[in-house]
């Protein structure tokens, strides 16, 4: 029997035991490290819970929100990483996007955009080809790291 499993392949054993692929359920959360923490929680102490995000850690080295289906942390860095750049386009993250449930919500993110300090809007709210009704805004924060808000209609790409 075991010569038999060693002859099969992940993918079949995958096949003969479920039948089908596995589908996940959103993204748990995601860490950021920022490279002045104090500047950043300033930030996200507001933006994570104008998006409906609750603190549920607030530490000297970590903010950590939960809403919405998921999860959002920041992070203190390593000493000896304090105050480095983000680079947007460096092997890693390269932007990190919001779903939300209504167009007019990236409208009124917009608008709260305005007036929280360190944030910097790359692109206004606009409809892009990226499915049809894509609408999106574009921004960043203090230390540089992209960040989107979309709203895509009924089932987007996948309807």
């Amino acid at each position: 029997m075991l010569a038999a499993i060693d002859r099969l392949t992940l993918a079949e054993i995958g096949l003969s035991t479920k039948g089908e692929t596995m589908e996940v359920n959103g993204i748990a959360h995601f860490f950021l490290t920022a490279s002045n923490f104090e500047r950043s929680r300033a930030f996200y102490r507001q933006l994570l819970p104008f998006l409906g995000l609750k603190p549920v850690m607030d530490t000297e080295t970590t903010y950590y929100c939960v809403g919405g289906r998921t999860a959002v942390g920041i992070r203190a860095p390593s000493p000896e990483h304090e105050g480095a750049a983000f680079e947007q386009n460096r092997v890693g993250l390269h932007h990190l996007c919001f779903r939300a449930r209504e167009r007019a919500d990236v409208d009124e993110l917009h608008a709260f955009l305005g007036t929280l300090d360190g944030a910097k809007i790359i692109r206004a709210p606009r409809e892009d080809q990226w499915a049809p009704g894509y609408y999106s805004l574009l921004f960043e924060d203090p230390d540089g790291i992209r960040l989107e808000l979309n709203h895509v209609p009924g089932k987007g790409l996948l309807g």
